[in-house]
């Protein structure tokens, strides 16, 4: 860590450290000094600096050598007890952090702030000053090493105001990266909450202590990952606007836009928070940006995991649709398509903004080959800068801006190149010719062609900067060859030819002889210039007034040196932050620029049409394809099978159509059902898309129901798990919403599977009136086409040749009168026997005909005839009556009550109703 005093090795600080053998009844000062900074941190992984090392003791040792691991080991006792530790090198440091932090841990980094020598000055049993100079948590890395370059990090704070209702109550979300500066705000409701959190992703989440053990939410905080709880005053609304304020030196937050108090508390929560952890440094994030409520595409978290759009439902990156489509070349490219993935727009002239931005560079080939092959050499400027504005910087960080801000320049020069410019485009060459040239020149000039890592390794700095540090190098640097000469000058005064002057840390610079060459430097006219130090077996030792002046020189030119180039860091990293705001602009512009041109690659490399994209109901998309699955057939050298989908409202109807998706299972159901959500979701974040013709009114809210999956830690079984999923969507799918559905009802009986996918069916026609696809088994449901005038039939093609099927994967319209569930399990491998059994029973299960009765059923149920049951009219009671009933259960107490005594004040109290009852 940069900005840390360097330490000395642990053989300097473990003598007056050391805990004594026959102490264990009282509390060393070592001892007394950690748990004294380990009570201020009780919840963190306590990181305690002892020279070289981290070590880590009791309880926090046992979790990380488990976690790490790492030998456990112990040191002395406390209090009668053996004390368990464990301990990681100082430059490994990170490695062992981004393992803990990955395993949902926060760590406290407890630095030593004094050289052991200040220490022994102060008393031989004297403690080395220590304190924490910074908390390490999910939300708040700024480390390369800890991070992932290619997602963002967010810290997220969650704020509610409390309704009188679960359901009324509004939450605020603010979210910030420290490692980019990004700071956004937004609200939403309940239902909305969870579908927020799926589209941030967060790193951390805080919550104040109150609202995490809420007995409404608290069941939700412990099935996510990396939950904080918090202080109550780190969301306190009375002091939000002073807290935002002091951090960003302004006298009002009425400069950033219009914020609610909720979500200037979820604001200043997330601002106090990092605060907290950084230990007095002061992360530069930019002023909160608030999010309107609609302009992006609603996706809830059972959505995003069924569509797979950042990562498989096996959890990997891999087969995603983010995979498919990142044709990125930079780490900030990388993270903006993930970002714009997670939240497509809403405003249709905003996606067009950003398909014209796109369009160019697929007219423009040359042009888009040249910017892709120049951005792949651009660093990560925002992250870079993040890290030199905490003082967590090295040398590379610098060179970093320097290249990014070359390439900056030279990316808008290109591009100017190219004549008039989408809107986009023209914005993006603006911010990148925001930074001064002056400052890469400047650091060019500066920094060295080879760098360290660190600053505290040296020699980043160039030759020839600046004099006064090449003099001090010369000194350090030439030291052997003036050794040398005053060796051979010695050897000859002497005649001792074998004389040599060697070094070691305790003597420094001596001249050592061989013992019986020792009485010459001893006799005159030598002795007035050798002065004997040590004598050894087969040696004898000196010094001379001239050596010791040179051991002098070489060792302050050495600090010299050092302490130069840390002032010429310094003064570089200061222009640096002077200039953030122009190299924010820049850094963003390169990875818009990114995105863009990646976009633009892919559209060309497979074959994908620009999208129609208005404010209508429309959803025609002609010859479509997934765009997952179509890479990975060409993977194989296999084609993939377009098809058409037209969900658009027909002649005055304000209302788009439902697809119902019959056809066998592995025939493409599915595909046909994702590949249309994906097809939406592309195109609302700007991009081509994998058809022949697309168009597409914009979607508000995208519901997904697909796939089979339990919640056995939140005691949910798969049929309550797609129960669940398909309320969310009946509670709150509306006209511009676009639904798919697949297999409802199937987890449960027959008879009770049908009922519930019937009734799904007439409320999305008749209720929520949106657009979908809803693919079943369920042939019975087909007949609902001819009472539904929204509903139409599709089935996925098969063709049965010689007792077996071929599937055509070709979607068309009618409807399937079977699944060819046998057909399929053949397929898999079922024993002969099985199958031969199955079409047996088969047989005669269709020769009942159970479907018969289907017509009738829809002219028996008048369309959505599904009513609240009517209550019975309450019987009247008499005031005196009531009151007495009311008095007689506020003298209950449930809670000191036993199930026995429960029941038997119930059965008395029905006796009373009874009696009452005329």
């Amino acid at each position: 860590m940069e900005c840390l005093p360097k330490a000395s090795g642990a053989a300097e600080s473990a003598p007056q450290e050391e805990e004594r053998p026959g102490e264990d009844a009282r509390v060393t000062p070592m001892m007394e000094q950690y748990l004294q900074i380990k009570a201020a941190h009780q919840d963190l992984l306590l990181f305690y600096r002892m020279g070289d090392f981290y070590e880590l003791f009791f309880a926090d040792a046992e979790i990380a050598s488990r976690a790490l691991g790492i030998v456990l080991t112990k040191r002395g006792k406390h209090l009668g007890r053996d004390i368990p530790m464990c301990g990681v090198p100082i430059e490994r440091a990170d490695e062992y952090l981004h393992r803990l932090i990955a395993g949902g841990h926060r760590v406290a980094v407890c630095e030593q702030l004094e050289d052991p020598a200040a220490a022994r000055r102060r008393g031989p049993k004297s403690v080395v000053r220590r304190d924490v100079v910074r908390l390490i948590t999910p939300g708040t890395l700024t480390e390369d090493t800890l991070l992932d370059a290619r997602r963002p990090n967010y810290l997220l704070a969650v704020a509610r105001a409390r309704a009188s209702s679960p359901d009324a109550a509004r939450f605020a979300v603010a979210f910030l990266d420290i490692s980019t500066g990004e700071f956004r705000v937004s609200e939403c409701d309940r239902l909305g909450l969870g579908a927020e959190i799926a589209r941030i992703e967060p790193g951390e989440i805080i919550v104040s202590d109150a609202l995490y053990e809420d007995a409404e939410l608290s069941a939700v905080w412990r099935s996510l990952s990396g939950v904080t709880p918090v202080p109550r005053d780190t969301f306190d609304g009375a002091t939000a606007e002073r807290r935002l304020t002091g951090y960003f030196g302004v006298a009002t937050t009425e400069g950033f836009g219009t914020f609610s108090r909720l979500e200037l508390a979820a604001a200043a929560a997330c601002i106090t928070y990092v605060a907290r952890t950084q230990g007095g440094q002061r992360p530069l994030i930019s002023r909160p940006t608030r999010e309107p409520p609609g302009t992006t595409l609603l996706i809830d978290a059972a959505t995003r995991a069924n569509l797979e759009l950042v990562r498989t439902l096996g959890g990997e990156r891999r087969g995603s649709l983010l995979a498919a489509i990142d044709r990125t070349v930079t780490a900030a490219g990388a993270r903006l398509l993930a970002e714009r993935l997670a939240a497509p727009l809403t405003d249709a002239d905003a996606i067009a903004g950003r398909l014209d931005a796109v369009d160019a560079l697929v007219a423009e080939g040359a042009a888009r080959a040249e910017i892709r092959s120049a951005l792949a050499a651009v660093p990560d400027l925002a992250r870079a800068l993040a890290r030199l504005v905490v003082g967590r910087g090295g040398p590379r960080d610098l060179a970093a801006i320097r290249d990014g801000l070359r390439a900056a320049a030279a990316l808008a020069a290109r591009l100017e190149a190219l004549g008039a410019l989408a809107p986009d485009i023209a914005t993006a060459v603006l911010s990148l010719r925001a930074p001064d040239v002056s400052l890469a020149q400047e650091l060019g000039a500066a920094l060295a062609d080879e760098l360290p890592a660190l600053t505290r390794e040296g020699s980043f700095v160039r030759p020839g900067f600046a004099p006064n540090l090449d003099e001090a190098r010369a000194l350090r640097d030439e030291s052997r060859r003036v050794i040398a000469v005053l060796q051979a000058r010695y050897a000859d005064a002497t005649g001792v030819r074998s004389l040599k002057i060697r070094h070691n840390h305790v003597l420094g610079y001596f001249v050592e002889v061989a013992a019986p060459h020792a009485e010459r430097l001893r006799a005159d006219p030598q002795a007035a210039t050798f002065i004997h130090r040590q004598s050894l077996a087969g040696q004898v030792r000196f010094t001379t007034t001239e050596l010791s002046d040179l051991e002098a020189k070489i060792a302050s030119a050495a600090d010299r040196a050092m302490a130069i180039e840390l002032e010429i860091f310094e003064r570089l990293a200061a222009a640096v932050t002077a200039a953030h705001e122009p190299i924010r602009r820049a850094a963003h512009a390169i990875a818009v620029l990114d995105v863009v041109a990646g976009l633009a690659a892919l559209a060309v490399e497979c074959d994908y049409v620009r999208p129609e994209v208005g404010s209508g109901l429309d959803f025609v998309i002609t010859g479509g394809r997934h765009p997952v699955v179509e890479q990975a057939l060409r993977r194989d050298g296999g084609p993939f099978v377009a098809n058409d989908c037209d969900l658009t409202p027909s002649g005055s109807e304000a209302a788009g159509r439902i697809f119902i998706v019959t056809g066998p299972n592995m025939a493409g159901k599915s595909t046909f059902l994702r590949q249309n959500a994906l097809i939406a979701i592309l195109a609302q974040i700007g991009s081509f898309v994998p058809a022949r013709r697309a168009r597409v009114g914009v979607v508000d809210r995208l519901f997904s129901r697909v796939g089979a999956a339990d919640d056995l830690a939140r005691g949910r079984s798969t049929f309550m798990v797609e129960m669940v999923e398909t309320a969310a969507i009946l509670n709150q799918a509306g006209p511009r919403s676009l639904v798919i559905l697949d297999e409802i009802g199937r987890g449960t009986a027959t008879f009770d599977g049908l009922s519930i996918a019937w009734a799904t069916i007439e409320h999305l026609h008749e209720k929520n009136r949106c657009r979908a696809l809803f693919a079943t088994h369920f042939h019975e449901l087909t007949a609902l086409a001819s009472a539904l005038p929204r509903l139409s039939n599709v089935t996925v093609r098969v063709k049965e040749w010689r007792g077996d099927v071929v599937f055509l994967h070709e979607v068309a319209p009618g409807a399937a009168d079977r699944s060819y569930g046998i057909a399929v399990a053949k397929l898999a491998g079922l024993p002969t026997g099985v199958i031969e059994r199955a079409k047996v029973v088969l047989a005669k299960l269709e020769a009942e005909d159970r479907t018969g009765p289907t017509r009738a059923l829809i002219d028996d149920l008048p369309l959505f005839a599904a009513r609240p049951p009517v209550s019975p009219a309450p019987f009247p009671l008499r005031r005196d009556e009531a009151a007495d009933l009311v008095e007689r259960l506020a003298a209950l107490n449930p809670d000191e009550m036993t199930p026995r005594d429960a029941l038997e004040a119930l059965y008395a109290l029905k006796l009373e109703a009874d009696k009452t009852r005329p």
